[in-house]
């Protein structure tokens, strides 16, 4: 009887999850690269040097999250709607 309930709560999860991170990933790159273009210096803009984290795993990531968990919802209502 719970086990609907179970799926839409773990989807509503991944949900808000996945919609977290690419929002948090958005943010920490526009942030990042406004703070290299005020810069006088602009190697690090060109060459990339030093090395940093690169931006977008977190929003693949994301993504991903936020597509399961859209899944596991939709999936959980049906079985809600069956049962």
């Amino acid at each position: 009887m719970a086990d609907h309930l179970i799926l839409m709560v773990v989807g509503g999860s991944f949900f808000v999850l996945g919609l977290a991170l690419v929002i948090w990933d958005s943010k920490r790159e526009k942030g990042y690269y406004n703070s290299v273009a005020e810069r006088n210096d602009l190697r690090e803009f060109f060459s990339h040097w030093p090395q940093r984290t690169q931006f977008g795993a977190w929003k693949a990531g994301g993504w991903i999250a936020f597509t399961m968990g859209l899944i596991l919802l939709i999936i959980g209502v049906i079985f809600w709607q069956i049962g």
